[in-house]
């Protein structure tokens, strides 16, 4: 491998070309990235080291950049940067040294660059009890009574992430008729493609829904406020998550209950009725495996009542 006569700032831009190019990283994520590693870079350049080349970069920088980010606080909320923020800079700096690997261009490994050890991450979900509470909540009598209906059903039978919830458009549920069961494919999170599946129950409630609607406005899910400037708008993600949590109060959810709640209780009733984890995955449309394992503590107590109920060979 040979040395590179560019500096590690002036190699930011084929790196972020990288991304989207070689990596196929949406804009957004990309947008990420750059803001990720901006903080680098100006660690960099506070620190007079704006003329180092990647094969420059060594263990006492990272050690010099991990302290600094131990000691940064948020510009919001002016408290220090959580482990798991300083975590995502860490990684963007490490897929820009994996960048360097990839161009043959010397430098760090990436492996030197340790993330910071957190705790278990945890979800929170419903019992079926709650989730049954919480679907039969609202009052199909109100205007927005149909519409909410068909949100939280919709949540619970797809799975899907609040954002992808409010994209979702009335054409792509057209001729819902003696429909059943109904498969859609959407681009979540990360421009990844996945299926998403609704109930018989769901798909009646959207078509109650769907029923009443007389606007000619594009998106599924709409806002019915008699104000001017909202009438057949779209719903913000705002606006569903105060909807969740109102009718959470309404139903003794706990309050903390979010969309994402809700998309917590569907892998995790997949997964106490024996889905195997991929297949979760796949609907939950997670790149990595290891996001969905989170839920794989969840179900440890309903696992080893029916390995003691079922297992073995019972003593005569």
């Amino acid at each position: 491998m040979k040395k590179e006569v560019k500096t590690i700032i002036e190699h930011i831009n084929d790196f972020l070309e990288y991304l989207d190019i070689e990596k196929g990283l949406s804009n957004k994520s990309q947008e990420t990235y750059q803001r990720f590693i901006d903080k680098f870079i100006n660690w960099l350049k506070t620190n007079r080291l704006e003329s180092l080349f990647p094969h420059e970069l060594n263990d006492d920088h990272i050690r010099k950049y991990r302290i600094f980010l131990s000691q940064s606080f948020n510009k919001t909320t002016k408290e220090p940067l959580k482990r798991s923020t300083q975590n995502y800079y860490l990684i963007a700096l490490r897929n820009l040294l994996n960048y360097f690997t990839d161009r043959n261009i010397v430098s760090l490994p990436s492996e030197k660059i340790k993330l910071i050890k957190q705790k278990e991450k945890t979800v929170t979900f419903l019992t079926i009890d709650q989730i049954e509470n919480l679907l039969s909540a609202p009052s199909i009598k109100s205007v927005a009574g149909p519409r909410d209906k068909a949100i939280l059903e919709t949540l619970f039978s797809t799975g899907l992430r609040i954002s992808e919830l409010v994209s979702l458009n009335r054409e792509q549920l057209s001729n819902l008729e003696n429909k059943k069961y109904l498969e859609l494919g959407i681009i979540g999170k990360g421009g990844r493609a996945r299926t998403i599946y609704f109930s018989e129950r769901a798909l009646n409630w959207l078509k109650k829904y769907l029923d009443n609607r007389k606007d000619k406005e594009k998106a599924l899910f709409i806002n019915f406020k008699a104000s001017k400037d909202k009438i057949g708008k779209r719903l913000s993600a705002r606006a569903i998550e105060n909807l969740v949590k109102k009718y959470a109060l309404l139903s003794s959810c706990p309050i903390t209950t979010t969309p994402h709640t809700i998309r917590h209780t569907f892998a995790t009733d997949l997964l106490r009725k024996g889905v195997d984890l991929r297949v979760i995955q796949e609907f939950l449309g997670h790149r990595n495996i290891a996001t969905t394992q989170i839920y794989t503590h969840i179900t440890r107590p309903h696992l080893r009542e029916i390995h003691r109920k079922f297992h073995g060979i019972k003593e005569k």
